[in-house]
């Protein structure tokens, strides 16, 4: 098995849902008392805020480097930003470390393609949806359409991620505002919802949606799994 790195703590509400659904695959794919072999970074996500605030996104590459390299040293074979919006600098994490890195966008897409779609709906973090890194890599990568909420609906989805979910916080009329934000992206053609931020699945059931919804955390977890049991290669 090999070693997962897992770089976290942005928010850590979602990082125990990775080490959930890693640790609880592993067992199930291989029995008895099996755990997954893994290593942590777990960052403190108020300084990382802060800094996104800010626009700093440059002192936040350096973290993120820095924190990718302490994971590598910790003999991890893979790396896993375990958040959407932290990949904004995936490209710069990667040149800086001399292991691959499972991109969260990537293993999305390999999940929407899977079953047969071709235009979703994002939503996550305001970067996420708009700033090129994630929804560009979606639609130039691996040729999807996306479909992103007008600006109300984004800045209500970013403000919920940052002032409720990444606090542990489950509100029922922010669990009905998505509702209303997911219904009129399927009405705007999204054939399915991709919750491009790693908390939004805390929120966001499978029966709250006329449409399959792409957890990303899960999906990225998944993954991470099928690469640490070999089932296939990371460049």
């Amino acid at each position: 098995m090999k070693r997962i790195g897992l770089l976290g703590g942005m928010s850590w509400e979602s990082s125990i849902e990775y080490y959930r659904i890693i640790n609880q695959e592993v067992r199930a794919a291989l029995g008895g008392v099996h755990s997954a072999n893994s290593v942590m970074v777990s960052l403190d996500f108020g300084e990382i805020e802060e800094l996104q605030m800010k626009g700093d996104w440059e002192e936040a590459t350096r973290v993120m480097i820095q924190s990718a390299r302490e994971i590598e040293k910790g003999g991890a074979d893979f790396l896993l930003i375990c958040t959407n919006t932290m990949h904004l600098m995936a490209d710069e994490v990667q040149a800086g470390i001399d292991i691959p890195l499972l991109h969260i966008a990537d293993a999305t897409a390999w999940a929407v393609k899977a079953e047969g779609l071709q235009t979703v709906g994002l939503l996550g973090t305001r970067f996420t949806m708009e700033k090129e890194f994630y929804r560009g890599r979606l639609e130039e990568k691996h040729q999807l359409k996306v479909l992103v909420p007008d600006q109300a609906g984004r800045e209500l989805v970013h403000n919920v991620i940052y002032k409720e979910l990444v606090q542990g916080l489950i509100k029922d009329e922010s669990h009905q505002s998505y509702r209303e934000v997911i219904t009129n992206l399927v009405k705007e053609g999204a054939e399915g919802i991709v919750l491009g931020c790693t908390e939004i699945g805390l929120l966001v059931k499978t029966e709250d949606v006329s449409v399959p919804i792409f957890d990303t955390m899960e999906i990225h977890a998944l993954a991470a799994v099928d690469a640490a049991l070999g089932k296939y290669e990371l460049n």
